[in-house]
């Protein structure tokens, strides 16, 4: 992991929908544990979907943290020494990722859709997840894929070791396990669309920007599993991982983007402030 370099966090929103209040108690102790450790607090903006960004999501993204009482050291908007800091213009660091892994005969590629993959399972698959890939298209071993391979892939799959099990430590969770086959399978890192998959790009960026402890959601734990091998695979050392519960509304729904009540915009609106909104965050920590 990280070990002793100086402490460099993130916020990494992607601009499909207007930033909600579990957001910014996610963002607020990544703040804070930044600040703690003296450290900087880097803004990064993931756009890589094409058909939910807009950038007008982007301009209010930038407005509400800043409103929120969020601040950051490096972004978009202020520049810094590992710019740029939007996803959409950092394809060739992707790009030659993608080629890294490929060339050591770790992807494969892949003809599969989710529905495809859904359709494969025994066992209905429930949650935003990606589900377990049950190796439709996996090659018998690892091995470079010649370029008429290659050229009829839809997708393409980073290939798990048979029985892998990753673990790690949580800064709010605690020890973590999770098993290859049972919690995850090979996983997609680069897309239909010709685009890296989310696993890919917040790992490259993560890496090429020098983050030493990621803080977001606690939905995300079993990402990082995927994350932690790709970093291996790649060559980097891993940051340190810090996930938030959960905000959920009055029936225990987690809260999304669709839950416009309790976007920041809207309360906002409302009259709400930020120190209002943020009582009782600062006690052991926002989450």
């Amino acid at each position: 992991m990280s070990g002793s370099r100086p402490y460099r966090g993130r916020l990494a929103p992607s601009p499909t929908g207007h930033l909600h209040l579990g957001h910014a108690r996610t963002f607020w102790t990544a703040q804070q544990r930044a600040e703690e450790q003296g450290g900087v607090l880097v803004l990064r903006n993931e756009d890589l979907d094409r058909q939910r960004c807009k950038p007008e999501f982007a301009a209010a993204m930038l407005e509400d943290l800043r409103w929120f009482g969020l601040r950051w050291q490096e972004g978009p908007d202020i520049g810094g020494p590992f710019a740029p800091y939007v996803q959409s213009e950092r394809m060739a660091g992707y790009r030659a990722a993608f080629h890294q892994l490929r060339t050591a005969g770790l992807i494969y590629p892949c003809r599969c859709s989710r529905q495809d993959v859904l359709r494969a399972l025994q066992a209905p698959h429930q949650g935003e997840d990606e589900p377990v890939y049950p190796g439709t298209c996996r090659p018998p071993q690892a091995q470079p894929v010649s370029d008429t391979a290659a050229a009829q892939a839809t997708s393409w799959r980073f290939r798990v070791l048979d029985g892998c099990r990753v673990e790690f430590m949580d800064g709010h969770f605690g020890p973590q396990s999770f098993q290859a086959g049972t919690d995850f399978g090979d996983f997609v890192v680069w897309r239909h669309d010709d685009l890296p998959a989310y696993h890919l790009a917040v790992t490259v960026d993560d890496a090429a920007m020098g983050i030493t402890e990621v803080v977001r959601g606690a939905d995300l734990l079993r990402s990082t599993a995927r994350q932690l091998l790709l970093f291996a695979a790649l060559g980097h050392p891993a940051p340190r991982y810090y996930h938030c519960p959960l905000m959920t509304d009055e029936r225990g729904v987690r809260l999304a983007k669709r839950h416009d009540a309790l976007s920041l915009r809207t309360l906002r609106q409302q009259g709400a402030t930020p120190e209002a909104l943020r009582k009782g965050w600062d006690v052991e920590g926002a989450c």
